[in-house]
């Protein structure tokens, strides 16, 4: 299933991992030894979020379709 959440993927020198989180889903977290095993695990994480959601009765937060920017 595609989901249409913005991944922020980055390199974490301290765990030597890329980590993808998904910033419209709080605590949605994934990582991996390459880009594409981060993506793979968030894409995962994210599909956990929403039925974890769901089966408890929780918004469903509609994916803002944006870019976010931090400096």
């Amino acid at each position: 299933m595609m989901y249409k959440y913005e991944i922020i993927l980055y390199w974490s020198e301290p765990d030597q991992l890329f980590v993808a989180e998904v910033p419209e889903l709080p605590g949605c977290v994934a990582h991996g030894k390459t880009q594409d095993e981060a993506l793979k695990q968030a894409r995962i994480a994210m599909g956990l979020w929403l039925d974890t959601a769901r089966e408890q009765g929780e918004p469903i937060p509609e994916p803002k379709g944006r870019r976010l920017m931090y400096a």
